[in-house]
């Protein structure tokens, strides 16, 4: 188990690396040079500045993403469950959007986009609690509940483009996600947010592995199933708020890296939420780093200098085509 750590430990720095130096503008060269106390004023800003938050940003997002999705699928005994069965995701998105079409939120102003996201997404799980609340957790009537939710909230995110067509840009880049344009400011409203609910949902990793085994289990050793599984969805709720308020939705990363996480950990929570915090950290960093080599190359294919390929859009197609990959080599397997 240590050799896997540390194997994925190694990966991250790799992936860490690449980002840096894949960007445009600068060559590896300059950015290494950079690193060693070189290059000119503006070089130096754009590593400093502009890269190093990114890819900060991107490890702490997929972290959260990645814990919050294998939380819920522990709780809701449910392996297609991920952050936006809980409303969170669109309910994020709908706040950020709606704050940015009023006025009170943009790209260049971190704080106001942050807490209308952690609002909105808030608002969102609320939603799913008052319809689902009374069911005594059970976890079908959940993720039935959250679907729901999560459509109707797209809905509003989409009336809200109606009445400010001006916003599309804006809707785009919170509905695909995207690492572009994060600053020291994003991290450092990311960090302490993420750093207290990924300990939160370690404390939750005894609890969440007796959810899994079944509430009679859980109930046969003392705990209550209800209880638990509200604090579980919180703690998955915090997660994604914090993730999608920093890089918007990013899809099927809390869906599939829960899964990739438990067959390299196992099933003991106590290993395998670090682990799918550690993998959640190399999938979004890698898939940066892909993205922004991918944007460079088709940049210069293409003599477009304004091309930028979002990481959210690369996660979305490589998940989506892992998921069928898996459904139809086990399609006996009832998910």
């Amino acid at each position: 188990m240590t050799r896997r750590f540390t194997a994925l430990a190694a990966l991250a720095v790799v992936c860490a690396a690449v980002e840096v130096a894949a960007g445009r503008g600068m060559s590896p060269v300059d950015v290494w040079d950079v690193l060693n106390g070189g290059g000119d004023a503006t070089e130096r800003h754009i590593v400093f500045q502009l890269r190093l938050p990114r890819l900060l940003v991107a490890l702490g997002a997929g972290a959260c993403l990645a814990v919050a999705g294998l939380v819920l699928q522990s709780a809701l005994r449910n392996p297609l469950a991920g952050p936006e069965v809980t409303g969170v995701t669109p309910g994020a998105v709908l706040g950020a959007v709606t704050a940015t079409a009023l006025g009170l939120a943009g790209w260049n102003s971190p704080l106001a986009v942050v807490l209308a996201a952690c609002a909105g997404g808030c608002a969102g799980a609320a939603l799913l609690w008052l319809l689902a609340g009374r069911r005594h957790g059970d976890p079908a009537q959940t993720a039935v509940h959250g679907v729901l939710v999560s459509a109707v909230l797209g809905g509003f995110t989409a009336m809200v483009l109606l009445v400010e067509p001006g916003e599309l840009g804006s809707v785009v880049q919170w509905l695909v996600g995207t690492t572009e344009g994060r600053v020291w400011e994003h991290w450092h409203l990311l960090w302490p947010w993420a750093l207290l609910w990924l300990a939160a949902a370690w404390l939750l990793a005894g609890p969440l592995t007796l959810l899994r085994c079944g509430d009679d289990i859980a109930l046969a050793a003392g705990l209550s199933a209800r209880r638990a599984r509200s604090l579980a969805l919180l703690c998955a709720v915090a997660l994604t708020a914090g993730a999608v308020a920093a890089v918007g939705a990013l899809g099927f990363v809390g869906l599939l890296v829960p899964h990739l996480a438990v067959a390299v950990f196992g099933a003991d929570l106590r290993r395998s939420l670090p682990g799918a915090a550690l993998t959640g950290a190399v999938v979004v960093c890698g898939a940066d780093a892909a993205a922004q080599l991918s944007s460079r190359l088709l940049a210069t294919a293409l003599d477009s200098g304004r091309l930028t390929l979002p990481v959210g859009a690369l996660t979305a197609c490589l998940g989506a085509a892992l998921l069928l990959l898996v459904v139809r080599r086990t399609p006996s397997r009832t998910f």
